[in-house]
């Protein structure tokens, strides 16, 4: 992604983007992130994520505390993106004095990241338990072919 957007040093400043569309699309996703992440109401809430695979399955884990499973929405592109978005509800109103401040944060929040496997999206599973949310997506079987152990013997 470094070598995606590259600048020149005329007057006019022109901008030379990188051909390939991996490259552009890893720099759309940084830079759609960033500004999803720049407003502080969102970045509270923005979930924090884990993604580890395993010979079998790609697995996402996501810390949402506070919101309800039926507030949460997923949905992953056939390009490989998974967007994890929802909203984290006020359900009290305070009308009391004796509130001094309060540290919570309430509002929407949207999360997209790019899973870079060939992946079996229609037998995706997902489950959410105190706070976090985990998505299991089954490789490929294409992709579970694409390595091939190769036994090592002293010459």
């Amino acid at each position: 992604m470094r070598n995606a957007v590259t600048s020149t040093n005329q007057k006019n400043h022109d901008l030379s983007v990188s051909h390939n569309p991996t490259d552009f699309r890893s720099l759309m996703n940084y830079f759609w992130n960033f500004m999803d992440n720049s407003n502080s109401d969102i970045s509270e809430l923005s979930p924090k994520i884990q993604v580890t695979e395993d010979k079998d399955a790609v697995k996402v884990t996501a810390e949402i505390p506070g919101i309800n499973e039926k507030d949460i929405d997923l949905k992953v592109s056939s390009d490989g993106y998974l967007s994890i978005s929802g909203e984290k509800k006020n359900e009290v109103e305070e009308n009391s004095k004796d509130n001094y401040f309060s540290e919570i944060s309430y509002g929407m929040f949207k999360r997209t990241i790019q899973l870079p496997w060939d992946l079996d999206y229609d037998a995706a599973t997902a489950g959410y338990n105190n706070g976090v949310l985990t998505v299991s997506i089954p490789k490929s079987q294409t992709e579970k072919q694409k390595f091939k152990k190769i036994n090592v013997s002293k010459s």
